[in-house]
């Protein structure tokens, strides 16, 4: 596959209207032709100010990396933006094509989920200029935050002094209300009471208390979003992540999520995007079952690309249990991708891992064992609540590193190649990948963070000082400088291989509990990659079908040729073999 693949055509003025006009009326009735004057005026006012020429999708070139604006610290006087851009430029160059530098914005709580001022940059971390210039060298992912907001911003300001316009943009509740069936991601009361002018109110907060739901039956609250989302792409963004998409529409008497309000106003955003700012990607982020995140790509018609939140607990229980059988028989199951979607898959992130994922894939047994190992390596659990207000697992608070550093006999020596089998999975599999910077650093688990903050998800999302982490990475025999090092080599391996572009061809195949494999292509010449990864901590033989036993193979990880025959795998070793056509 070419760089000339999947190459975006703009929509025309005329089919945006015709779009925005459906999914207004759905959502809003006979408001909708005034909403869609207005939608008209905001979108010209801004479109100006983008400067997206039409280009393809995503390549095999496409790589993310996450990272929070300060992961990465230097001296005093250097801002972390700055010290981050320097990070990519000396230790990263041609590495990742796209960096998501997590929410950058002044805030509360939630280490940024908990946005005071959508339009500015956290002057502790830097300015807008600095943004921009990462997004000179990368297609720049931004989080529009579009659930909720802090409850220090202006908007709730309003909201208490009973003033416009915030005083109409957030759910108000009696609090005797049966709120029981709603669908929950925390264990933390939904009604949150607050002292406004007009005595105590209560309102609707998903997440936390500091996090307050913003109301979308409110069409100047849409408005309000787009104009934010529309500032971003005007900046640079060229991946914009919808956080929490899946709770935007409450309705009472129903479980408040995955409404069909919230996928009409993610079509929108959709239409937008194709119409102002084509080539750019929209992403929802939706940690929950399988089947539920799926229908966030519509009938190709909204996200681009969805999180691929089975794929960290399953890897976890395979390398963990010495078992690919599950995870291989989800994979073979992934549905074909309908043209302009696919998958970002990961392992690590700047959350948990969630467990909700493996609802109906692993027994309740399996899911407990994992949970309990997972806290003998040092982890968290966090809990929901449920419609029968009984508490259950959300998600794991882990770092990956650590996650790895065993299995259910307990800890071993296989840490390391364990770790990098679970990123090399991850990396082959159709999609986009995208690697979490502690994974990359091999960051362990931040229980120091966790004592100062409160917060259970601080344990991977420690802040390195740049001078310790040179010393590590500058440093042979570091665990650090040894996955840094292998990571980054597979990764710009990766990048010049066309059968890992998302769009080539993917056929899993079963050779046993003891591997995971699977085959990407063929391509239009007739080349095909075979993956091979050994899941257990015993060499492996590998019996390969008659079929790949008469082509001639290379080993593209260590750039040797093999017979296929006489193939076996050393402890969670993997193999990415080509044919060359």
């Amino acid at each position: 596959m070419s760089d000339a693949t999947a190459t975006v055509t703009p929509l025309s003025e005329a089919e945006f209207i015709e779009w925005a006009q459906c999914e207004l009326a759905f959502v809003y009735g006979e408001r909708s032709e005034e909403i869609l004057r207005r939608l008209r005026q905001l979108v010209s006012h801004r479109e100006e100010e983008i400067d997206t020429p039409a280009r393809p999708l995503w390549t095999e070139r496409s790589q993310l990396l996450i990272t929070y604006g300060d992961s990465i610290l230097e001296e005093r006087d250097t801002l972390p933006l700055a010290a981050l851009e320097r990070f990519l430029q000396e230790r990263l160059p041609e590495t990742f094509s796209s960096v998501h530098i997590l929410p950058f914005f002044p805030w509360s709580s939630d280490d940024g989920f908990a946005v005071i001022h959508y339009g500015e940059v956290d002057p502790k971390l830097g300015d807008w200029p600095q943004i921009r210039r990462v997004a000179e060298d990368h297609n720049l992912m931004v989080d529009l935050v579009i659930n909720h907001v802090s409850r220090e911003s202006l908007w709730f300001a309003d909201y208490i002094a009973g003033s416009r316009p915030g005083r109409d943009y957030f759910i108000e509740l009696d609090p005797n209300t049966d709120v029981s069936g709603v669908t929950r991601p925390r264990n933390t009361p939904l009604l949150v009471p607050v002292s406004t002018r007009r005595g105590t109110r209560h309102v609707w907060a998903t997440f936390s208390e500091d996090q307050i739901d913003l109301n979308y039956a409110n069409p100047d609250v849409l408005l309000e979003m787009i104009g934010v989302m529309l500032h971003y792409l005007s900046q640079g963004a060229r991946l914009i992540r919808l956080d929490a998409i899946a709770y935007l529409w409450k309705e009472l008497g129903t479980r408040c999520i995955h409404l069909p309000q919230t996928h009409a106003i993610v079509r929108l955003l959709r239409a937008i995007m194709e119409y102002v700012a084509p080539g750019a990607l929209l992403i929802t982020e939706t940690n929950v079952p399988h089947h539920e995140n799926l229908s966030y790509f519509g009938d190709g018609d909204e996200a681009h690309v969805i999180y691929q939140f089975t794929l960290p607990p399953l890897l976890l229980h395979t390398l963990t249990s010495g078992s690919a059988e599950t995870l291989t028989e989800w994979a073979a199951t992934l549905p074909p991708l309908a043209s302009g979607c696919t998958y970002l898959n990961f392992t690590a992130s700047h959350d948990g891992v969630g467990v909700r994922a493996l609802e109906g894939l692993l027994p309740e047994h399996e899911i407990g064992a994992l949970l309990e190992l997972m806290q003998r390596f040092g982890g968290f659990v966090s809990m929901k609540t449920d419609a029968d207000g009984n508490d259950s697992p959300y998600e794991i608070n882990i770092s990956w590193f650590d996650a790895l550093k065993g299995t259910r006999r307990g800890a071993d020596p296989w840490q390391i190649a364990r770790f990098i089998c679970s990123q090399t999975i991850m990396l082959g599999l159709q999609g986009i990948p995208a690697v979490y910077i502690h994974s990359l650093l091999a960051t362990l688990n931040d229980h120091e963070g966790v004592t100062r903050t409160g917060h259970l998800r601080a344990i991977n999302r420690k802040r390195w000082q740049r001078a310790n982490l040179e010393q590590l990475l500058d440093s042979y025999s570091t665990p650090t400088r040894i996955v840094f090092d292998a990571l980054v080599g597979r990764l710009r391996i990766r990048r010049e291989e066309p059968c890992f572009h998302p769009e080539a061809p993917q056929k899993i195949l079963h050779l046993g509990p003891q591997f995971f494999a699977f085959v990407r292509g063929p391509l239009a010449d007739g080349r095909r990659l075979l993956a091979l990864h050994n899941v257990t901590d015993q060499p492996q033989p590998v019996h390969l079908p008659e079929a790949f036993r008469e082509e001639k193979w290379r080993d593209i990880i260590g750039n040797t040729s093999l017979d296929v025959e006489t193939v076996v795998l050393a402890p969670y070793r993997s193999a990415w073999l080509v044919n060359d056509g």
